[in-house]
């Protein structure tokens, strides 16, 4: 990766409204799907498929209500979360269902002593004056979370506004939940994620500078370090990416490089047929498939037979993939 490369060209904007604690009039009026929305897997799509078809009928404008902190992460702060998909990500892949935009509420003390009641007529409908929701069958809100599904659907009878609840939606006869896809990528399972969220799941990060370790092995790497929190399991991966308007197949090692140093867990992400310098870039990095756990060899020319057999692997688990990508724009 030595040879320079012209900046990419930025992929045109999204018209997605993204509102925090300013003038809520760009969605005022709305029909929200509500939700977390970590990984905005199948699940979550038709919470806003939902949505969707409502703002439809009703000439409304349609828009996902969530939180930043995940309310699991406020409280208990001690304890590391998975998340599937950072802030960015989120708001992303939200843009890239159709909804018009999103109202991103920060999850702090205020909010979890908020009764449901008053989440319902104070900002709900005081401040966003919203046409309708969906939610999930699961979804409960407010202080202890006291407001259910079935208590929105009453206020919103009381106050004039339809509320469709979504059913639990299965895969095959497995659930489709966030936590699903976090126990499939603990595992390296990456396909089975893929068809729960709908889409390859996908890793974001600046490419930063390393040991130079993998060029002198022949095998140049671009790396990436994820969140400290990332339960990603150890191993060897068949990747995908997308710089400049142009898709590169490559093979990835997220670990620790037993081989070496044992450092912090770092994605080290290795790509076909490409030259240039990236460092500095940021850029999204799609898991396609498993090739291996992460190993300690014997030589170092061991170590690099089984790098030679990961990227034939990899070769060919990318051909069997055909052009899974998620294809996502700019907010």
């Amino acid at each position: 990766m030595n040879k320079p490369m012209p900046p990419a060209k930025p992929l045109p904007p999204i018209p997605f409204s993204v509102i925090r604690d300013g003038d809520p009039s760009a969605l005022h009026g709305a029909v929200v799907a509500i939700g977390n929305f970590d990984g905005v897997h199948r699940g979550h799509r038709m919470v806003i498929a939902a949505a969707l078809s409502r703002a439809a009928a009703a000439g409304r404008k349609a828009a996902a209500l969530t939180f930043t902190p995940h309310p699991r992460q406020f409280f208990q702060p001690d304890v590391p979360l998975f998340n599937l998909s950072g802030e960015r990500n989120k708001l992303r892949l939200l843009a890239a269902t159709g909804l018009d935009g999103a109202i991103v509420m920060p999850f702090n003390a205020e909010l979890a002593a908020t009764p449901a009641i008053d989440f319902v007529e104070r900002i709900l409908v005081g401040r966003f004056g919203i046409a309708g929701v969906a939610i999930g069958f699961d979804f409960h809100f407010g202080q202890k979370r006291q407001g259910s599904p079935e208590f929105l659907a009453e206020q919103g009878r009381r106050l004039g506004f339809p509320v469709d609840i979504v059913p639990k939606f299965e895969d095959e006869g497995r659930p489709v939940s966030s936590g699903a896809v976090r126990a499939a990528l603990c595992e390296g399972r990456v396909v089975e994620a893929a068809e729960l969220l709908g889409a390859p799941w996908f890793v974001t990060g600046e490419v930063i500078h390393g040991d130079k370790r993998g060029r002198d092995l022949g095998f140049p790497t671009a790396n990436i370090r994820l969140d400290p929190a990332c339960g990603l399991k150890h191993g060897i991966y068949a990747v995908r990416t997308e710089i400049g308007g142009k898709r590169y197949d490559g093979v990835a090692s997220f670990g620790v490089r037993p081989m070496f140093d044992h450092g912090a867990p770092l994605l080290e992400v290795f790509l076909f047929d490409f030259a240039g310098d990236l460092y500095g870039r940021t850029v999204d990095v799609a898991l396609i498939g498993w090739i291996r756990p992460e190993l300690k060899f014997d030589t170092i020319d061991d170590l690099k037979r089984h790098m030679a057999d990961d990227v034939a692997k990899a070769r060919d688990a990318l051909k069997r993939a055909g052009k899974a990508f998620p294809v996502l724009g700019t907010i």
